[in-house]
């Protein structure tokens, strides 16, 4: 089937988080998103006020990380980033599961910390994504942090940081898609640097990729969609 630019800038939270860029080059990333309509922006809890101020009355969103990127904050200061990038406009907030509590069997830790970021970020009618950063778990770990992440409340659930030892790839967002029910989307992120990534999440089930590489990935389905060949794939 067919695809059209539109609906490939459709999936892309475009990522700026690396913990050197400035504010100019936050600003540039905006108007990059702002171009090509991506679903959102997702920059560090300091830069929410600028992509507010930018975004506002666009369809791009807005969004930031919580607890990011070793999701070891404790649950009173995750909760308060929340409600502090909340406040700042943001309509998308991607947080970081507690990874060490999971790998020891806490999952009412988990979850409840989970619930308590869902429930801030409903009350704001925003959405939560839950990073679960598959790289350090094992597949009975993946399972459980999904099903967990459903039962909190979770809108989506999200491969990666990009910071973790691993990114995304293409057989974890596959047992993602399995072990959550239709109502939770599925989100690649970490190392997503070409369109037929994009594609190939796509077509394992991923509505959302977080990408820094927005340009590249945009020029690139420009050109296909001109040759007509931007188009679904299998994998």
């Amino acid at each position: 089937m067919a695809l059209t630019p539109q609906e490939v800038a459709g999936m892309l939270d475009h990522s700026m988080l690396q913990p050197w860029l400035t504010e100019d080059e936050i600003r540039s990333g905006c108007r990059l998103a702002l171009k090509y309509g991506t679903a959102s922006v997702c920059a560090r809890p300091c830069d929410v006020p600028i992509l507010s101020g930018m975004l506002r009355g666009s369809p791009v969103k807005v969004c930031t990380v919580i607890g990011f990127p070793h999701g070891a904050h404790r649950t009173a200061v995750k909760v308060a980033e929340a409600k502090q990038a909340l406040a700042d406009g943001c309509e998308e907030l991607d947080m970081v599961i507690n990874i060490g509590k999971l790998k020891h069997g806490d999952a009412d830790y988990v979850e409840d910390e989970i619930r308590q970021i869902a429930e801030a970020a409903h009350g704001a009618g925003a959405l939560l994504k839950v990073i679960i950063e598959t790289c350090y778990l094992t597949e009975e770990e993946k399972i459980l942090a999904c099903r967990l992440s459903e039962k909190a409340g979770a809108d989506f659930v999200k491969t990666s940081t990009g910071y973790g030892s691993a990114g995304c790839t293409i057989d974890d967002l596959k047992l993602m898609r399995a072990n959550v029910s239709e109502a939770v989307r599925i989100k690649g992120s970490g190392g997503i640097r070409d369109l037929d990534t994009v594609l190939s999440a796509r077509a394992v089930g991923a509505s959302r990729c977080g990408v820094s590489a927005t340009e590249k990935i945009m020029a690139e389905a420009e050109k296909r969609y001109a040759e007509g060949t931007l188009k679904e794939i299998t994998v």
